[in-house]
């Protein structure tokens, strides 16, 4: 989808984003595993996001994952 001022992408989901809280995480790489469609790990095991909204059918189980997260490291925001 493009915007009204000339083709960058727009999301078309809004909602529930998810967040790392870096301090907390310890790398245990759980989110990843169960929710490896936004979480990703780096070389040393720690999480990266992909920015923006959880679409729609992913939001059970970003919640799951962030119920799972050994350390609540994980947070889903109140989109």
């Amino acid at each position: 989808m493009d915007d009204a001022a000339g083709g960058s992408r727009v999301s078309r989901y809004t909602g529930p984003s998810v967040a790392i809280d870096p301090i907390a995480c310890t790398a245990h790489g759980l989110c990843a595993e169960l929710l490896p469609e936004i979480v990703e790990l780096d070389e040393w095991g720690y999480p990266i996001m992909i920015d923006g909204p959880v679409p729609p059918a992913l939001r059970a189980q970003a919640r799951a994952a962030a119920t799972a997260c050994p350390t609540l490291a994980l947070k889903i925001s109140r989109g």
